[in-house]
């Protein structure tokens, strides 16, 4: 449940981190603003409390609801992809940083270049920038996708039974807290230490020299 979690925010994350990453760099001033207040918010918010409101606000108080209904597990489906829905706009205001600082590395005279053959601030950042600039943040990606990985024990705050939600549960009935502890933290070791040795390794391989 740990990594499907952390998979699927960090893929929404990703996503949303790149569109506000292009909006901070657009020339359009209202699309800059909604991408310096989207970054503004989301950092400055405690994860609980949007994890919280995913569940509270939008799906008891607003009725939002992210599975179907008749389903026999929909509760379980629900608070699932509200989770993942919470990490993801949570984490994507760090992808934006990283991405906007990748940005800020690529020379001036690439961006100017792709103008001066024609194209458009769409196709200049897909083509020209947002390559260079994720080559440039491979490590910060890193870190933000290990942070994420850490940060989905907060899903346990909405009832989905993740790593840290099935540990208290056997700590509960079982009274082991040392051990099922130093378990759970050698998973997570497993599961964070590969992800920083492989984004070191392609931030060294994939460096723009």
């Amino acid at each position: 449940m740990t990594i499907k979690l952390t998979v699927l925010s960090a893929i929404g994350a990703l996503l949303i981190g790149t569109l506000i990453a292009a909006m901070r760099v657009s020339p359009i001033p209202i699309a800059r603003a909604i991408a310096v207040a989207y970054v503004t918010i989301f950092r400055n918010t405690p994860l609980t409390l949007i994890i919280l409101f995913t569940s509270f606000g939008l799906y008891q108080t607003m009725g939002v609801s992210l599975a179907p209904q008749s389903s026999p597990t929909f509760l379980n489906e629900n608070n699932f992809r509200l989770a993942v829905l919470g990490l993801s706009v949570y984490t994507a205001s760090f992808v934006a940083e990283s991405l906007r600082s990748g940005i800020n590395t690529v020379p001036v005279g690439q961006a100017e270049a792709g103008r001066s053959l024609g194209m458009t601030f769409t196709q200049n950042v897909t083509i020209v920038v947002l390559p260079q600039a994720f080559r440039a943040v491979i490590g910060p990606l890193g870190s933000v996708l290990i942070a994420l990985t850490k940060n989905t024990t907060i899903a346990s705050v909405i009832g989905v039974a993740e790593a840290s939600f099935l540990m208290k549960t056997m700590i509960e009935n079982e009274a082991a807290i040392f051990v099922v502890g130093g378990i759970f933290a050698l998973g997570f070791v497993c599961l964070t230490l590969p992800t920083g040795l492989l984004f070191g390794y392609l931030s060294k391989r994939l460096a723009v020299k």
